[in-house]
């Protein structure tokens, strides 16, 4: 009896820790091969150091040389070097902007993830790790930076991207920078080349990855009142050299030309995955955080798909490449789609707009705030609370949004918000996607918690 009992208790410690080791209870990139994200210089590292992978990688850069996506899997020996790849740290591997090896880490990426794309694709995922930061953070280092204990829309009477001007001269490394593109930019190179881009771009790129946000930001998102005020914000980049040009090539051309180089395509799909117009969020951007949109918007600076404020309308935001979609043929309709992202994107036109009134999501206005441009599912937003999480798990912020749309007694016109808080809690998976949206991470807690809870019990029936 003693012994039955005995193994009864094993067998229960035994299913308990395989249902917790079991990869349901997995999330996210441990999903694939249980193992931590690593940036992509590293996972090279690793893989260098085994034999297996070390060949297999070598062996797909031989693929992917001169060779579009099908004839390299016509090849058996490619495609079975790209299985291999896809088990290996190189698969799941990101990259910091601004790393000291951001180059050969966005060269890594690409050398795997060209090879799993079908054609030329009108997305493509970022090649970055998510950002975590809010704006609010931003705010609160402004503050102290600039020594005034305030926020950049405390005052409506005065130039707010002159003052931005202002705080930057007074930090020596954004003075320094700042001085340094101007200089550039400015630079005439002959009666009929008006300056050299190619070094107003690099020293453009320099300055927004090596200044901190809490002054780039300030000078390139002010918020204004006047026209002169926002060609002062306009001017923010030097436009008449990093921007303008002759002629306007066509968007798809400019985005080809883009794609050729790795940093200038991975920032172009960095802008797309943190500024995609999302229609399931409040702000309508993807996981409600401005702060990821307007540094993939300040990362394209820069780069052939440079984008800028379009004129110095104070009130109207509109921003743009300098590209069209003149001569798209029967492609006219996927340009217009890819401008659209730029001129009539809401999550964008909100991220500006609350940066400049010095409000967040998660945050109480300090200042007056301009409306926000919603997204053409959502009429009307109701206001947030204080403490709203900054979680960017779709099922965490849906509840904790419509609870407090509930709580408060706000209405929605139509009652179209409070119609797509339950539609979406009664669902994890996301629309036109086959990935299960990531829930709290606490189901495996809860499982340990329950088992944990019912192992006395169980030894007390064993007892008796």
């Amino acid at each position: 009896m003693i012994l039955a009992n005995a193994f009864c208790l094993f067998f229960f410690l035994d299913e308990t820790l395989r249902s917790l080791a079991s990869p349901s209870s997995l999330q996210g990139s441990e999903l694939h091969g249980w193992r931590p994200q690593v940036d992509c210089v590293r996972a090279n590292e690793l893989c260098a150091a085994e034999s297996n992978c070390s060949s297999r990688y070598r062996t797909l850069r031989q693929c992917l040389a001169g060779r579009d996506r099908n004839t390299m899997l016509a090849n058996k020996e490619c495609q079975a070097a790209l299985e291999v790849l896809q088990e290996s740290p190189l698969y799941d591997c990101r990259c910091k902007r601004g790393m000291k090896k951001e180059l050969q880490c966005l060269q890594i990426y690409w050398s795997i993830h060209l090879g799993l794309t079908e054609g030329e694709e009108f997305y493509e995922a970022s090649p970055y790790e998510p950002v975590t930061s809010r704006l609010s953070d931003i705010f609160r280092l402004a503050s102290i930076f600039s020594g005034t204990g305030t926020d950049p829309a405390v005052s409506t009477k005065s130039n707010h991207c002159l003052d931005a001007a202002k705080a930057c001269n007074l930090n020596d490394n954004c003075k320094k920078l700042r001085s340094s593109y101007i200089s550039i930019c400015n630079r005439e190179i002959s009666p009929t080349e008006r300056c050299n881009r190619r070094k107003c771009h690099k020293a453009l790129r320099q300055f927004f990855d090596r200044v901190p946000s809490e002054y780039t930001y300030r000078m390139l998102f002010c918020s204004c009142q006047d026209q002169a005020c926002a060609e002062r914000r306009r001017q923010t980049i030097l436009p008449s050299c990093s921007y303008e040009d002759k002629e306007k090539p066509n968007c798809l051309d400019l985005r080809s030309l883009c794609r050729t180089d790795h940093l200038c395509r991975s920032r172009l799909a960095d802008f797309h995955a943190n500024c995609r117009a999302s229609y399931r969020t409040i702000t309508s951007c993807p996981a409600d955080n401005y702060q990821a949109c307007l540094g993939s918007y300040a990362g394209m600076i820069g780069f052939d798909m440079t984008p800028n404020y379009v004129d110095s309308n104070p009130t109207g935001i509109v921003v743009s490449p300098w590209c069209n979609c003149r001569g798209s043929g029967n492609m006219e309709e996927e340009c217009e789609k890819f401008l659209r992202d730029f001129t009539e994107n809401p999550c964008l036109r909100n991220a500006i707009q609350a940066f400049g009134n010095g409000t967040d999501v998660n945050m109480s206005p300090k200042g007056p705030s301009l409306p926000a441009t919603q997204a053409p599912r959502v009429e009307k937003t109701p206001s947030l609370p204080d403490d709203l999480s900054d979680s960017t798990s779709l099922g965490t912020s849906v509840i904790t949004t419509c609870t407090s749309i509930q709580e408060q007694g706000l209405k929605a016109n139509n009652s179209k918000e409070l119609s797509m808080c339950f539609t979406e809690l009664t669902t994890n998976i996301s629309p036109g996607s086959k990935k299960v949206i990531k829930l709290n991470s606490g189901s495996s807690r809860a499982r340990l918690s329950a088992a944990l809870t019912a192992l006395p019990l169980l030894m007390l029936t064993l007892a008796l």
